[in-house]
């Protein structure tokens, strides 16, 4: 600890000042920094040392949100210690005098509306829309110390070192102090100051005030090729206003055509301000209002056209599972094929897919010949309730990393289409975006619509830092998806969507839509035109007869389904007969079976097995000898050889199962014969593939009885380097603890910064360990330079086997 001349204590250090916050505050910092404990620090000084390496900044700071960077940005501008008062007046919340402009200056008060430029940035009381500016700062703040992107000194809160590298070196679009550009101090003796600056900008000519108003919002850099010494080009006409500037010291030459304009200078241009549109607030979505009982009717009736269309899949592939592309996926004409089975786009048949996949219902069967076949798994889901079927879907599209809308569109590095169920759909940013599109829609007020555009304004506020490539094309597409799983309803987030998006998983979950859907029927009205409505789902086995003696013709609030000859052969190939299935028929309507219905069955099953098919090799045989006749002259047919060997018998040498497919094909309605002359029903074969278990979670996931565990192993390393720190003072050479490579390197780039020494251990190439007092000036390319025992010395990072500060 420090003492100020005052007699005020406080942390001189980030060291010092974790070290000095309790387990409640120890706890929030490592819950929203959570790779300060993978691996866990040995004590509260290596969690220290971590929190300062420029990988952890930069993955707290891609955390953040718009109001956290600009205070953190000004902050870094103003320079350390933090005034709060300047910090208020840079963010938007004081007077900032005048800004310089191209056409002279504007005067910016308290509350202008230039000064302010947005609605939600700083009023004309000070104050952030209905909210005191010095409430919200002082929140802003005490959230980043929270999150050891700032420390308590005696002096006041200081940035941590490692923010400004993370910025970058134009925090906010303002260049370096002139300081740093010019070590000879006579630029910042030259300077005026901001009044000064200001008048100069006034002054100025007509074309460096143009280049000024370029450079005075950022970049503050400029690139200027060979001047012309005609100044009538325009090329000459730019070179002359910079050296103006130059001469008049507003920008510095830093040589090779590169001019930059010091951060005094971009701050007085500014008016005082670092932020054109300071946003401490998070943008206010416009959506529309929905009916709370309209948003759940719309979701499940979602839901329940996507339980059909899984089911429907599964069916489709079950007897006839396509195969696996070489480079895996599925190929174009499948997606075609299965987009038309489901009666919907090959866009939504991607998602359902894909969503099957994400699920564990189908997946790739690893023979050698490889097709996607649904799993045994997704035997168990079809005997599941309505709702309880939904709960996996769900909670598998929110955690899967594959994303359905990148199918169709051109691979990354131009090297093809993306397929669905295609490595190339895995992109795992799509997690985290359903996350904050969720947690967008969560924000808003219950019954609460928003557009895509609403929801990437917000996320451009609320991750500033991490947003992908076209952002709200992105949006839309989850949006779409989330309507398509009932997750929305009408625009809105729904009650179970709502559910899913705080965490509700299991039989909690399938309770928030189980109102929603409809109930199963088990009835339908078969119409005089050969087709027939069921008013909604159909219960199980229902549901699997009518897919079997029918096709689906349309789908929507009631499902509508064909009757042809050709799904009646289907039936009956699956061994019912003619008076099974219209006694399956009758059972299932609430009407008598149409007339018309009636004839069709019974005509397809006069002329269903009268071809007969057996394996003598192969023989095929029929009453009719005219037909056998038309076989033998069917071109069609001409890959079986078909030979005559009696009027009512043919031969081929093809096998049995190849001649029953392509008598099939060509329309003759053959059966299968046994030896002894009956008939052999030959159901689809049903393929089924060993289900895919996501592999387990290899790091146990930060929970409070995780962190309370690692703070009190925290506490005993800090008091054992306590304990070394005290025989530290007794005899110089003390013994240092092991410290990790990324610990080492953040303890010797802050000794430093500080100028002050190190107690490393050092192995030479004979594995003996000496300990040496080193002053380190720079860490880099694994490699850090300083002076041990009054002599330059060189010494790789690796080579260390620990560090603590003298």
């Amino acid at each position: 600890m420090a003492t100020t001349p005052g007699g005020h204590s406080g942390p001189r250090s980030l060291a010092d000042d974790i070290r000095g916050r309790d387990d409640q505050q120890l706890r929030t910092l490592i819950l929203r920094r959570p790779d300060l404990a993978r691996p866990a620090p040995a004590d509260l000084t290596a969690l220290a040392a971590r929190a300062g390496t420029r990988a952890s900044i930069q993955r707290s700071l891609d955390s953040l949100d718009l109001a956290h960077l600009q205070v953190l940005e000004a902050a870094v501008a103003l320079g350390d210690p933090v005034d709060r008062d300047a910090l208020a007046a840079a963010l938007g919340g004081g007077d900032g005098g005048e800004e310089a402009t191209a056409g002279g200056t504007v005067e910016h008060g308290v509350g202008s509306a230039d000064a302010v430029g947005s609605a939600d940035a700083v009023g004309s009381a000070g104050s952030v829309g209905a909210v005191d500016l010095g409430d919200v700062l002082d929140g802003l703040l005490a959230s980043l110390w929270e999150s050891a992107l700032v420390w308590r000194s005696p002096e006041g809160l200081r940035v941590v070192r490692g923010v400004a590298e993370a910025l970058g070196p134009h925090p906010a679009g303002l260049g370096p102090p002139v300081a740093e550009l010019d070590r000879t101090g006579t630029a910042a003796r030259r300077l005026p100051g901001p009044d000064g600056i200001r008048q100069l900008a006034h002054d100025a000519p007509q074309a460096a005030r143009a280049v000024l108003d370029r450079l005075a919002w950022g970049p503050p850099v400029g690139l200027l090729g060979d001047t012309d010494p005609d100044e009538a080009s325009p090329v000459g006409w730019v070179g002359h206003a910079v050296r103006w500037l130059v001469d008049a010291g507003l920008v510095l030459d830093q040589g090779h055509g590169q001019v930059v304009m010091p951060r005094e200078v971009g701050l007085a241009l500014r008016g005082g301000r670092v932020h054109r549109e300071p946003r401490l607030t998070p943008p206010v979505a416009a959506g529309g209002h929905r009916k709370v009982d309209d948003i759940g009717q719309a979701a499940g009736g979602q839901v329940s056209d996507l339980l059909v269309l899984v089911d429907e899949l599964a069916a489709a592939w079950g007897p006839r599972p396509p195969r696996v592309l070489r480079a895996g996926g599925l190929s174009i004409r499948d997606l075609r094929q299965l987009a038309t089975r489901l009666d919907v786009d090959q866009r939504r048949a991607a998602f359902v897919a894909e969503l099957a996949l994400a699920a564990g219902l189908v997946a790739d069967d690893g023979e050698l010949e490889p097709v996607w076949a649904p799993t045994a798994a997704f035997d168990e889901w079809q005997q599941l309730p309505g709702a309880a079927q939904w709960v996996p879907l769900a909670e598998a599209w929110l955690a899967s990393t594959r994303a359905a809308y990148l199918v169709g569109t051109t691979a990354p590095g131009g090297s093809g289409t993306v397929n669905a169920l295609g490595p190339e759909a895995h992109w795992p940013p799509a997690r985290a975006l359903r996350r904050d599109v969720l947690g967008e829609l969560l924000r808003l007020a219950e019954g609460s619509a928003a557009d895509a555009a609403d929801v990437a304004e917000g996320l451009r506020w609320r991750r500033p830092r991490r947003l992908p490539p076209r952002l709200e094309e992105l949006v839309r597409a989850t949006l779409t998806e989330a309507e398509w799983l009932g997750v929305t309803g009408r625009g809105a987030l729904s009650e179970a969507g709502r559910a899913l998006a705080t965490g509700v998983t299991g039989e909690a979950l399938a309770s928030t839509m189980h109102p929603h859907l409809p109930a199963p029927v088990d009835k339908v009205l078969l119409q005089a035109d050969l087709t027939a409505i069921a008013p909604g789902p159909l219960v199980g086995s229902l549901a699997q007869f009518m897919r079997l003696v029918a096709d689906v013709e349309s789908r929507g609030g009631a499902t509508v389904y064909r009757f042809r000859s050709d799904t009646v052969r289907r039936c009956l190939d699956a061994g019912w007969s003619a008076d099974q299935v219209l006694s399956g028929l009758a059972d299932a309507s609430q009407t008598p079976v149409p007339q018309p219905l009636e004839y069709l069955v019974r005509d397809v099953a006069r002329r269903h097995g009268q071809t007969r098919v057996s394996s003598a090799a192969t023989v095929v045989r029929s009453d009719d000898p005219a037909a056998l006749e038309a076989m033998a002259a069917d071109r069609a047919l001409g890959a079986l050889q078909l030979r005559a060997v009696a009027p009512t018998a043919l031969v081929s040498p093809v096998g049995a199962e190849v001649v029953l497919e392509m008598l099939r094909e060509g329309g003759y309605s053959p059966v299968v014969e046994t030896a002894s002359g009956g008939i052999v029903a030959v159901p689809a074969a049903q393929r089924r593939s060993r289900a895919r278990r996501p592999a387990p979670a290899s790091v146990r996931r930060l929970d409070e009885d995780v962190t309370t565990a690692l703070i009190a192993s925290l506490r005993a390393g800090e008091e054992s380097a306590a304990y070394l720190r005290a025989q530290r003072e007794a005899r110089p050479g003390p013994h240092l603890p092991s410290t990790d490579p990324t610990t080492t390197v953040a303890i010797l780039r802050e000794a430093a910064a500080d100028r002050q020494g190190v107690w490393i251990g050092y192995a030479d190439r004979e594995g003996q360990v000496a300990r040496m007092l080193l002053y380190p000036e720079r860490v880099e390319g694994g490699r850090v330079h300083g002076t041990a025992d009054g002599a330059r010395r060189t010494l790789s990072i690796h080579r260390i086997t620990g560090a603590a500060a003298e």
